[in-house]
């Protein structure tokens, strides 16, 4: 939970900090980043066309570019993290267990398929993750998850044996 956490932290942080830097950029001319603003010329005089690029590359920074898909090592590392959780049949822990170990499996499933070595790589998890995703039929409420538990920590369970086999992917 931990590494997931921190993963978090920081693609909050680094959200934020975008936000913060794009919300100073505004259209504020006194700041530093204006400079390239001719201001011996009237108002409504046209500015010629170079310092309206520069001035519009300082004011409009390129956009960050947007965080790609997770890692498969992210994905299985946040997967590996429930491993000693469990939780009683009918209790309230067991609302977040089995809902944690259900997200952590769907972004293990979208990690692998986007995976530069390819949905291909990842055959048996993928299918037992799609089998499970069939059994689930689109409820993923506790009582359902409860329901296919046993379903649910066995493909679990299965792909976590399936990984260590498979260190280069995780590593």
């Amino acid at each position: 939970m931990r590494i997931r956490r921190v993963g978090r932290i920081g693609i909050f942080t680094a959200v934020t900090a975008a936000c913060l830097l794009s919300c100073s950029a505004g259209t504020d001319h006194t700041s530093a980043g204006a400079g390239t603003r001719d201001t011996s010329r009237s108002p409504s005089a046209p500015a010629p066309a170079d310092a309206t690029v520069q001035e519009n590359t300082a004011v409009n920074p390129a956009p960050a570019a947007a965080p790609g898909p997770e890692l498969v090592r992210d994905a299985f590392a946040g997967l590996q993290a429930t491993l000693n959780n469990t939780c009683t049949p009918g209790s309230g822990d067991c609302a977040y267990y089995l809902g944690r170990v259900h997200e952590e499996l769907t972004g293990l499933d979208t990690a692998m398929k986007a995976d530069p070595k390819g949905p291909g790589h990842f055959p048996e998890p993928i299918a037992w993750i799609a089998d499970l995703r069939t059994t689930l039929d689109g409820d993923t409420s506790t009582q359902n998850l409860e329901t296919h538990r046993t379903q649910l920590i066995s493909v679990r369970d299965r792909i976590n044996t399936w990984m260590q086999d498979h260190p280069d992917d995780y590593h």
